[in-house]
């Protein structure tokens, strides 16, 4: 993964822990996890109507 090896991995894992403390930890983990998820379903299409909004757009630069 990007060329990390495990002990960089640790090293930046425990950095974050300094960072946030672990009271802040799953909140941030889950607000990660649902960024990957959104973005994952925007690339899919499956997203809040994008293709309407490019059409939307399109038909606003005509007028």
């Amino acid at each position: 993964m990007f060329g990390l090896g495990t002990g960089e991995l640790v090293l930046i894992g425990a950095i974050i822990f300094l960072l946030f403390g672990a009271k802040k930890l799953p909140a941030l983990g889950g607000a990660l996890a649902k960024s990957i998820k959104n973005f994952q379903e925007g690339m899919k299409g499956g997203g809040a109507g994008g293709d309407s909004a490019i059409s939307e757009d399109k038909d606003k630069k005509e007028s």
